[in-house]
């Protein structure tokens, strides 16, 4: 297992980054490895994400001196969702069959969590979310058909698509994650627009479904001192919560969001118009 630890930062340390740091505070470049288990710990509401690839051996999660209890979700939840091959995730020696699209949400208190692919030639991709909790819920499998659609956007403003979410209230029970995945419909490239903030919540961006030569441009910062960050297929963005919360593209593109903060509340953002931005 691989852990990468991001620090929190302060929007007016932030305004003075350039795009190679900005870059290298805010975005994760590599999330699928084969045969490995990647993870980031950012210190904004403590949230662990990743991705893990089996090839071979299981992966397993571990606790230990990073996250100060002998195993990862002794004081934890989980929130996982596949983009790649059929798996199994194991929770405590019981298999969660993951086809691509599927996802599942492991309470807290579970003692192991392992990976596994079905055919090494066409691995699982498990994309993995987690934050602090403080109850323990029953562990769900989540499929695409499970999961709370929401239809959004309008096709004048380029941003027509539907929210699935997997994690979530209408879904299953959890403490603070909600999660779930956003695909947009053809000729639609807004992820959202005009941009919001969820001054109560973090939100980290997984983009997928890109071909080589698509970006997204991720908008960042604040709504007076706004950035971007240029995002390949497969690499996530950390929005801190005093962050916009907005992303264009070059062509088609999905993206697995969640979120932590102190509610679940999906409408609770502040809405940004146009001449707000800066």
């Amino acid at each position: 297992m691989k852990l990468d630890i991001r620090y929190s930062h302060h929007p007016e340390d932030v305004k003075g980054y350039d795009t190679a740091a900005l870059r290298r505070h805010f975005l994760v470049e590599k999330i699928f490895v084969p045969g490995e288990l990647n993870l980031v710990y950012t210190h904004v509401d403590r949230v662990v994400f990743g991705g893990a690839v089996p090839t071979g051996q299981d992966l397993a999660l571990e606790g230990g001196k990073e996250f100060g209890t002998p195993n990862f979700l002794d004081r934890r939840e989980l929130g996982v969702v596949n983009l790649g091959g059929a798996g199994r995730v194991r929770v405590e020696g019981e298999a969660y069959a993951l086809g691509n699209g599927d996802g599942l949400y492991v309470g807290m208190g579970a003692k192991s969590v392992s990976f596994e692919s079905e055919d090494v030639a066409n691995p699982a991709k498990f994309y993995i979310m987690s934050c602090p909790a403080h109850a323990t819920y029953p562990t769900v499998r989540i499929t695409r058909a499970d999961a709370n659609p929401r239809k959004l956007g309008a096709a004048e403003s380029c941003n027509v698509r539907t929210i699935y979410q997997y994690v979530h209230p209408a879904v299953c029970k959890s403490c603070q994650l909600v999660m779930g995945v956003t695909v947009l419909e053809p000729g639609s490239v807004w992820n959202t627009f005009p941009p919001h903030t969820h001054e109560r919540r973090m939100e980290v961006y997984l983009y997928f479904g890109m071909s080589e030569a698509t970006r997204v441009f991720h908008l960042h910062g604040q709504p007076a001192e706004t950035r971007h960050i240029v995002v390949a297929n497969e690499q996530a963005v950390i929005s801190p919560s005093w962050s916009i919360h907005s992303g264009v593209a070059s062509g088609p593109y999905s993206f697995v969001w969640g979120m932590a903060g102190e509610n679940q509340t999906f409408d609770d953002m502040d809405n940004l118009g146009p001449n707000d931005l800066k």
